[in-house]
């Protein structure tokens, strides 16, 4: 389910239930409103959230407002250069994004902030398998500092964020189920599939494929439970980073 290329595998020493090394680095973009540069192992993605007076036509003059995501990804992201998509975005592309822009709206409960639109740019710097899940994990932190920004600012009352979201991909790789695959295990993947969770516990999707065959509801039980523990620890490093006070945008 990705077209990333390969960097080398960081499963040798990690059990099949541990997370890759993951850093979130909160107001990496100075200019943006709300930002987050990600890393789940070599995987790298920068997300920027920013603030924008008025909304699409179809939505104008409701008093709500939109939140929405774009993804892309840089021509050396992967061992061998890709074509910038300038023309037409790609299936892959317009995939991933529409799955980030409907993970970070079950942040809110509704939509009445006013005619504003948050748009989220999550761009890979560096892929090696899960880039997807990174964009989310990175983009709940971009989104929720853009609104604590037009809270502080005065352009909100209160903040609309009600929950956080994280994601990880899984997969059964050998038979066995993998927590966090990077992209030697994702090819390899019998079955693979990502996860995105609120920090509610509760599911906002899930996506899998059986890529070399079916699974069984044993495994998929299995594959779910991994899944669980490696979003509660994404939630409890995105909780304690958002704990601290708010990087301004220069």
């Amino acid at each position: 389910m990705t077209d990333d290329l390969p960097l080398r595998s960081t499963r040798v020493g990690r059990a099949n239930d541990a997370l890759r090394p993951v850093q979130l680095e909160r107001g990496a973009v100075p200019y943006a409103e709300g930002s987050c540069l990600v890393s789940f192992g070599q995987t790298r993605v920068l997300c920027a959230a920013s603030v924008e007076t008025g909304v699409p036509g179809w939505r104008r003059g409701s008093g709500e407002g939109w939140v929405t995501a774009e993804y892309s990804m840089l021509p050396r992201a992967t061992k061998t250069r890709s074509s910038r998509e300038r023309q037409q975005v790609g299936g892959r592309t317009q995939e991933i994004q529409r799955l980030v822009g409907r993970s970070v709206r079950a942040m809110l409960d509704d939509f009445r902030f006013g005619e504003f639109t948050i748009k989220v740019d999550c761009d890979v710097l560096q892929a090696d398998g899960g880039t997807r899940t990174a964009a989310i994990t990175g983009a709940c932190v971009a989104v929720h500092d853009a609104f604590t920004w037009m809270v502080q600012t005065g352009r909100l009352p209160l903040s609309p964020v009600r929950r956080r979201v994280a994601a990880i991909s899984v997969g059964l790789v050998e038979g066995q189920p993998r927590l966090d695959l990077d992209y030697e295990e994702d090819v390899r993947a019998g079955v693979d599939m990502n996860v995105v969770m609120s920090s509610e516990g509760r599911f906002v999707e899930v996506q899998g494929t059986g890529e070399h065959g079916t699974f069984a509801r044993d495994e998929l039980d299995a594959l779910l439970s991994i899944a669980v523990r490696g979003i509660e620890t994404l939630d409890a490093m995105q909780n304690q980073l958002l704990r601290g006070p708010l990087p301004l945008p220069r």
